[in-house]
């Protein structure tokens, strides 16, 4: 394979072994007061395991995220609120908002953006459209979380041979708005009930999921 070809866009496609990203490391300047905090607002306490004076290693994981975050001591040189901006992908930004604020948490209001790079504009997108409304919120060390709301995915962004979800909320969520599109589908069809609704749910959540077109 000749660097021309990669460059192209010609070159043949490669199996690569899969690469999941599994932690992401954030500073604190209090490990215990960071411990108490991501344990407020409901994340997974999975290890706290201290070596010595000098090592400590704490391990959150978000509810529902195959990706968890570690803090503690040793960890990272980077100072503490030098986490900037990393992404909490959620299903229902108002309903994540909400659950936040309900546990003390300070949450910005919610916004959404017209388009890539364009300034925010207050409130959710009133098209519903996935991946352009946002909410943020800080830990104690002022490390930024952005919440982004995603109900189904650009095309080729998950594995084409698989439909999974990491939460029964996830899930629930799929349902509802495969629910609430089967009632308009049931009003186009003259209001008649569809004895085939389980295939038609089906069908729907999963090229949701992978952003095909969706059924009418």
């Amino acid at each position: 394979m000749t660097l021309a070809e990669v460059v192209s866009g010609n070159a043949a496609p490669t199996v690569t072994s899969d690469m999941k990203l599994e932690v992401v490391v954030i500073p604190v300047s209090d490990v215990d007061r960071a411990k108490a905090f991501y344990g407020r607002i409901g994340w997974r306490l999975d290890a706290d395991f201290a070596v010595d004076e000098s090592f400590r290693v704490v391990q959150f994981t978000p509810p529902g995220s195959p990706a968890s975050v570690h803090f503690g001591i040793g960890l990272t040189s980077a100072k503490p609120d030098a986490a900037s901006t990393t992404y909490l992908v959620v299903s229902d930004i108002e309903t994540a908002r909400a659950e936040l604020l309900a546990k003390g948490v300070e949450v910005s209001e919610v916004f959404h953006r017209a388009g890539p790079g364009q300034p925010p504009i207050q409130g959710r997108d009133p098209e519903g459209r996935s991946y352009v409304s946002f909410a943020t919120f800080n830990d104690p060390d002022r490390n930024t979380w952005l919440m982004q709301e995603i109900t189904n995915r650009f095309p080729g962004r998950v594995d084409a041979d698989a439909t999974s979800f990491v939460s029964l909320a996830d899930l629930a969520g799929a349902l509802r708005r495969a629910a609430a599109a089967h009632g308009k589908h049931e009003e186009r069809d003259g209001g008649r009930h569809d004895e085939n609704w389980p295939d038609w749910y089906a069908e729907y959540i999963v090229a949701e999921y992978k952003g095909k077109t969706l059924p009418l």
